[in-house]
């Protein structure tokens, strides 16, 4: 019997207008799923997690792209709707098992909300309930404490992404009006507001309900601080009472909940972010990031702090911050940056070392598809982040640690093959992360869990190599290449391909197939480990670069690797002897 799919409208930020029902289904549910952009910070998860069990599957929906720009093919469009099609994938998977799934929405699942678009791909398949929640508009006009509309006004609900020319002609016709998605797009609401003569009776709410809500007259906002997270107020009524205003040159002040929900633990003030450290620590120092870039790099993508169990997660503008130990206090002076390797899949090829590592950890970090494989425990601390800013999670790691923290940070398969351990170490050079205590812990790496599937195809000589570009020019890994097959010797290939990188792996194949037979074995092996292992053999000239994905390992054999057929399937060795 197939699972349900709930729709959980949250509400607009604070976790007590999370409704009843909403609470229950939440604390029920076999799996939570939630989106973020690439930073990893949920503000979704945020809302949700009094409510939730640390036993739950969760599953996180990755943005691609938010308001950056893409080389995907199918432009912005095409780089989304392929992350819709691939949630959705995720999700029926478990309803296909039998699992009930959440997915969570903050606000109203139904209004300008993300689930409508799983909904559009999963309803029609598999039953489906959705939980309305409070909306920004409702929270935004309480915090003002005026009606919005009374008698036969009509309430205009505005995307400010509206052109400014339509934005005016609108709001000039409106007996009222609420203007959402704001960020970056204010500066032209607020022409709109102007134009239209609406902006001295317009009102601006920032992070209604939440800790850090603001209360501003629209023109006296500071337009480079926006956050998507606010709405533009305009009543149809005059003010019932004064609006108590937040002073506009202040910061949003934290208020800690004086009522937690039953078995939740309230809802911290955040202590002073740590990431304004790190962007001043790597601002110092040369790297590859631009200097003006990188406090945006650590502060976007260094991702959500998450505790579970004893202590709330960080809103959404402090994700990281991290209290240092207090001195004499247990974990004082005692910090220590662990880099551990999970293996690649399953978790029986997790070893006790690393799964005792884990359990001692203060903090977690790493990339959010691999935390994710870490089970979740009380008090432990979760900082997720995208897959492309290991410098800057290795600086976030050793500078915890500084301060007492335990660090384990995450990696698949083995951490010193393609993963974080040299991050982590090159970054340990710097002179004040010297003194910190660094430990890696092996793990079974990709290339040895495909190999096994298959027999021994790196029963000698071998190579591993990494077809992307990200770090090194494709000159480089070409010659690369080029070297390892004139050499003879059998290698595997990490990271062949992604939804922007198409091309490499039949660059690959071609540049061997000057110094191999196209009859050589080639191994593909996908999710090995994993719920959807695939492992294929065929040869050089039949290797189709479109079976080939990011999550594909590949073993290219020499001229000593030799295929035979079995009953349970092909078997593959390369002869511990050579070929006179």
């Amino acid at each position: 019997m197939s699972g349900k799919l709930w729709g959980i409208g949250l509400g607009p930020g604070d976790p007590e207008l999370v409704t009843v029902k909403a609470a229950r289904i939440i604390g029920a549910a076999d799996v939570v799923a939630f989106h973020s952009a690439r930073h990893g910070r949920s503000i979704s998860r945020a809302i949700a997690e009094p409510y939730m069990r640390p036993d739950q599957v969760e599953e996180h929906l990755v943005y691609p792209v938010t308001t950056e720009t893409t080389d995907h093919p199918g432009g912005y469009q095409g780089a989304i709707d392929e992350f819709y099609e691939s949630a959705a994938a995720r999700l029926a998977d478990h309803l296909a098992a039998g699992r009930s799934v959440a997915l969570l929405a903050a606000g109203d699942p139904l209004f300008y909300s993300s689930f409508m678009h799983m909904h559009r791909r999963l309803a029609d398949r598999f039953d489906t309930e959705i939980i309305p929640g409070v909306t920004s508009v409702s929270a935004a006009s309480a915090a003002l404490g005026t009606p919005l509309v009374e008698g036969e006004q009509v309430l205009t609900i505005l995307p400010g992404t509206m052109p400014v020319e339509e934005l005016t002609d609108r709001l000039r016709g409106a007996d009222a009006a609420a203007i959402m998605k704001l960020g970056r797009t204010y500066p032209g609401v607020r022409q709109a507001l102007s134009d239209s003569g609406r902006l001295e009776g317009a009102y601006y709410v920032e992070r209604a309900s939440s800790t850090r809500q603001r209360v501003l007259r629209a023109a006296d906002v500071d337009e480079a601080s926006v956050p998507y997270f606010a709405i533009t107020l305009v009543p149809g009524p005059e003010p019932a009472t004064p609006i108590r205003f937040t002073d506009a040159a202040s910061t949003a002040q934290h208020v800690t909940a004086a009522v937690s929900p039953s078995g939740a633990a309230p809802h911290h003030p955040a202590t002073p972010n740590e990431f304004a450290k790190l962007s001043q620590i790597l601002d110092s120092r040369s790297s590859s990031t631009p200097a003006s870039d990188v406090p945006a790099a650590v502060a976007a993508n260094s991702g959500v702090a998450t505790a579970v169990g004893d202590t709330g997660t960080t809103g959404p503008e402090s994700a990281s911050s991290v209290e240092p130990v207090a001195a004499g206090s247990p974990g004082a002076d005692s910090g220590e940056v662990v880099v551990i390797g999970l293996g690649p899949g399953a978790s029986a090829w997790t070893t006790p070392e690393v799964t005792r590592a884990l359990a001692e950890a203060t903090d977690i970090v790493g990339y959010s598809t691999y935390i994710n494989r870490v089970p979740q425990r009380p008090g432990q601390r979760r900082h997720a982040s995208d897959n492309r800013v290991e410098s800057e999670r290795a600086a976030m790691a050793l500078d915890m640690a500084k301060n007492g923290a335990k660090v384990v940070v995450v990696s698949s398969g083995d951490p010193g093959v393609f993963a974080m351990a040299a991050a982590v170490v090159e970054e340990s050079a710097d002179p004040q992360w010297r003194d910190v205590p660094v430990r890696v812990l092996p793990g079974m790496t990709a290339a040895s869990a495909v190999a096994s599937r298959v027999g021994a195809p790196l029963g000698h000589d071998f190579a591993m190599l990494s077809l992307s570009d990200r770090l090194k020019p494709w000159e480089v890994v070409a010659r690369r290449i080029s070297a390892v097959a004139a050499a003879d010797m059998a290698f595997a290939v990490y990271n062949p391909a992604s939804s922007q990188r198409t091309w490499q792996v039949a660059a690959m194949r071609d540049l061997v197939l000057e110094h191999r037979k196209p009859g050589t074995p080639v191994v593909l092996g996908r999710d090995v480990g994993g719920p959807t292992e695939s492992v294929r053999v065929v040869t050089l000239g039949e290797l189709d670069p479109a079976e080939v994905d990011m999550r594909t390992l590949l073993i290219v054999g020499a001229s000593t690797t030799t295929v035979f057929d079995t009953a349970g399937g092909p078997r593959v060795f390369t002869s511990r002897r050579y070929i006179d």
